[in-house]
């Protein structure tokens, strides 16, 4: 009775210990690298030239996480690619990969660094946050060999992972995520499912995905809705393509959307329209970097709530078609035309008047439109509505209202890319008869940059603007993600490269044996 007593002290004292240590505050940084890159060669190189080429990067990485430290930041992310770069055939990458084990190993690098064999990368990098201090996360390369005779064990012996690490504060290996959700990463295999990665610090819960991901249903909603995570880690390689994916742009909507804390770390290419990194809150951006103009590097840092679901600031659930669905379509369905984004066939009315109200429909989804100008410029505007698989691989099914600027004065330029605005809004609200709950407010203003603080989302499924006119308006917009309706691609749900190479040597037996039948 005595020990039984004993324990359940020792146990109570220690939730104490937790409770007060937990932070309710913690300083972020993320950091936008731009990538010395290897030559573009198909031919695998030495992995002494590898290793060479990765702590040039590393050396960058390095400065970015001890001024992060002495400015007091807690954790780091750093960009997906940031180590290598991104374009390699699968033999090509093979000499940057190391085996990275499962974190349940218990495992410090920069102390035991011969451990699971060859991983001076690993090493350095948990070396990097021990010795300063802080998280960090960093996206390197995985190799896990297989058995060869089994027929899914691709041809050089070994599955190959883009994979997130994140090593704590003492250097020890937190937490390791394989990316899900590739996009044309030849280089790589899908793993046989989703990974579902957190890991618990005194500053929260946090969850990881890469790039990609966060446009599907797995891992990236169900690490919010399901293992209830406080912060995203999200490094990415993400290539800007308006109106609607921007980094900056998207990135905050999702966070807003979904409720939760998002640090992105974006690599730096201008070439590549690759920019944008943040520090996005639940209720509004924290800290964000768009620039199309240098070659430079960039570090963020914002401070952020521990528990966003405890702040006295944390947004309400929002019913995305209550107010949308109560009410009569206004005038606008009988002038609509046909336009694309990308490829994406949008219906559009076009905003005559300096005010008004206007719905437009595709499907299901009706769009609802009030708005009011502050002085018509010589530009035309139009309220947009999409409701369909998305793009050129038609897997995703997007539901999408946007209040978009037109390139020019032609409506059949309405949809193209366009980055300058002069018209201000006094007053905007935008909705739609939603079928999900998955939808993400975005505001996009002129020159690429972001309104926080300008704009809200009622409960009844409205965005709205608020605190006075807006800077001029590129687009606002919902965009909503109907999950359920996803078509599955043969592509996103194999495991490995072995199934691509079965499927080539099938095709080539076919047409030989068509050209014998030919002869």
């Amino acid at each position: 009775m005595i020990i039984s007593s004993f324990q359940t002290s020792v146990a109570v004292f220690a939730l104490i210990i937790l409770h007060v240590s937990a932070l309710d505050t913690f300083k972020a940084a993320v950091y936008e690298h731009a990538v010395i890159l290897p030559n573009d060669t198909e031919t695998p190189v030495s992995q002494d030239y590898a290793l060479l080429l990765m702590n040039r990067n590393i050396d960058i990485l390095e400065r970015a996480i001890k001024q992060a430290a002495e400015q007091g930041a807690q954790i780091i992310v750093t960009p997906e690619d940031a180590i290598y770069g991104w374009k390699f055939t699968r033999e090509a990458i093979f000499p940057y990969l190391e085996d990275i084990p499962d974190p349940l190993v218990n495992w410090i690098p920069c102390q035991d660094p011969h451990r699971f064999g060859h991983t001076p990368v690993q090493a350095r990098l948990s070396c990097l946050a021990k010795n300063n201090s802080i998280y960090v996360l960093a996206n390197i390369g995985d190799k896990k060999p297989c058995n060869s005779r089994d027929s899914a064990c691709p041809p050089n012996g070994h599955y190959q992972y883009n994979t997130n690490v994140v090593y704590d504060a003492n250097g020890k290996l937190a937490a390791r995520y394989h990316k899900y959700n590739l996009y044309s990463e030849l280089q790589f295999d899908v793993p046989e499912k989703p990974e579902l990665v957190t890991f618990n610090t005194s500053f929260g819960k946090f969850g990881i995905f890469t790039c990609f991901g966060i446009l599907f249903h797995d891992p990236a909603v169900t690490l919010v809705k399901d293992f209830h995570v406080d912060t995203i880690l999200f490094p990415t390689a993400w290539m800007n393509v308006l109106p609607f994916l921007t980094a900056i742009e998207f990135h905050s909507a999702w966070a807003m959307g979904m409720r939760v804390n998002l640090l992105v770390a974006n690599t730096h290419n201008v070439s590549l329209k690759m920019t944008g990194s943040g520090i996005y809150a639940p209720h509004s951006p924290k800290a964000y970097h768009y620039d199309m103009e240098t070659e430079l590097g960039k570090i963020l840092f914002a401070e952020v709530d521990s528990y966003p679901r405890n702040s006295p600031t944390y947004p309400p659930a929002v019913n995305w078609s209550a107010y949308a669905t109560t009410i009569k379509p206004f005038p606008g369905q009988k002038n609509s035309f046909r336009g694309f984004i990308s490829r994406d066939e949008f219906n559009f009315t076009e905003l005559f008047e300096n005010a008004g109200n206007l719905t437009v429909c595709q499907k299901e989804l009706c769009c609802h439109l009030s708005y009011r100008m502050l002085g018509k410029e010589n530009e035309v505007y139009v309220l947009g509505a999409f409701a369909g698989l998305h793009g050129r691989r038609r897997r995703e099914y997007w539901q999408v209202c946007t209040m978009v600027k037109c390139k020019s004065t032609n409506l059949a330029t309405c949809g193209q890319p366009v980055d300058t605005a002069l018209t201000r809004f006094e007053m905007f609200s935008l909705s739609g008869t939603f079928r999900t709950e998955y939808v993400f407010p975005e505001v996009l203003l002129t020159k690429i940059n972001l309104a926080p603080g300008k704009f809200e989302v009622l409960k009844d499924g409205r965005l709205v603007n608020k605190n006075g006119s807006s800077e001029p308006i590129l687009t606002v917009s919902l965009f909503g993600r109907w999950y359920t309706k996803d078509v599955r691609s043969i592509s996103g749900g194999t495991s490995n490269s072995a199934t691509t190479y079965l499927i080539i040597s099938t095709l080539l037996m076919i047409i030989a044996l068509q050209n014998i039948v030919m002869v």
